[in-house]
């Protein structure tokens, strides 16, 4: 049996539509965007992860760069098993031949049975032998040191690239939930309309992605407010390269509509909720994890919208893939895990 155990590669994996963690021992050993670069003439896999992105949007006609996962499922098969198995291989320790891989994987809670299946079936294309899935939400929750099986109400908010998951937890269980498909990569294409509609300036994902982490904010005052920053683009009047100077406020305006659904999601979780339950989050407040939970004065105007307390993860981007490596180390424990036989 110890021979056995010897041999056994473990691994917690948060496959997101933006960012794809892998945590090995306690230990994250990959870190890096969900992208994949393939050469189009003959299939081959020229790229995952950083590699990948610092290609994305500037290559020519023989590579082209895919995000395998979109709205935070595989929406590329081929693609999402390229990338998996890259991202597996960049990993010092990696298996021999003979390895015994078990694997925990990270999925939305509004997940249907077929996109479950494809994750299994990427999985067992990487040899996994055992393949568990878990729910972002549940695996939030277990990131930030909730007890998730004690019969108190705890209500998390997980902002992603693709969903943003909202779910009161209560018994190792979803009470009630909501998924929706604005989150990080909605934000950064609202950015990309708003300065191509109020600058005339056209800009790629990566920009957008910038100006979101320099001056994203979701409140049209800040306490601290972050500098202007200066945004390179393609003029759409004269077609030459232009810069422009952009302030957090304009960026609050352009996330507005989006924030307010996620509000409106919000109420309507709390909403469904039992009244025990609604008790219990009255006084535990909200928890925002992933991301999106990093934007700025976010957790201010959710606090005031909902009259609770809200809460930021101490490393709202790392909360999911660390209660995925609680569930791995756990999964004779847990019944909210999902396996092949349960599908």
């Amino acid at each position: 049996m110890k021979l056995f155990k010897f041999f056994t590669q473990e691994l917690a994996i948060d496959l997101g539509t933006a960012n794809t963690l892998i945590i090995q021992n306690d230990q994250i050993v990959v870190d890096e965007p969900s992208i994949v670069a393939i050469n189009r003439k003959t299939g081959e896999t020229i790229a995952v992860g950083n590699r990948a992105m610092q290609m994305h949007e500037k290559t020519h006609e023989s590579i082209k760069t895919i995000r395998p996962l979109k709205d935070g499922v595989i929406a590329d098969f081929q693609a999402a098993e390229s990338m998996i198995e890259g991202l597996i291989n960049m990993i010092e320790s990696r298996r021999t031949f003979f390895g015994h891989l078990k694997m925990v994987i990270c999925i939305p809670s509004g997940i249907t049975e077929v996109e479950k299946r494809a994750v299994f079936d990427s999985a067992d294309h990487v040899d996994s032998k055992e393949t568990y899935l878990i729910h972002e939400p549940m695996a939030a929750a277990l990131g930030i040191g909730l007890d998730v099986q004690e019969p108190i109400g705890n209500m998390v908010i997980d902002i992603g690239g693709g969903t943003t998951e909202i779910a009161v937890i209560a018994l190792s269980g979803i009470v009630c939930d909501q998924s929706i498909r604005i989150a990080g990569d909605e934000f950064s294409s609202d950015i990309m309309n708003y300065m191509k509609r109020q600058h005339n300036i056209l800009i790629g994902e990566r920009t957008a992605e910038q100006i979101k982490i320099q001056v994203g904010s979701a409140l049209q005052v800040l306490d601290n407010p972050p500098d202007d920053c200066y945004v390179n683009g393609r003029d759409l009047m004269t077609g030459i390269p232009k810069q422009i100077s952009v302030s957090y406020q304009e960026i609050a305006h352009a996330l507005d509509k989006s924030i307010a659904k996620i509000e409106e999601a919000i109420i309507r979780a709390l909403e469904t909720t039992p009244p025990e339950l609604a008790s219990d989050i009255f006084q535990t407040g909200l928890y925002l994890t992933g991301g999106g939970a990093l934007l700025r004065g976010l957790d201010k105007r959710i606090a005031q919208k909902t009259k609770l307390n809200v809460h930021v993860a101490d490393d709202p981007l790392r909360a999911v893939v660390r209660g995925t490596g609680i569930a791995l180390k756990n999964t004779d424990k847990f019944s909210f895990l999902i396996d092949r036989k349960s599908i």
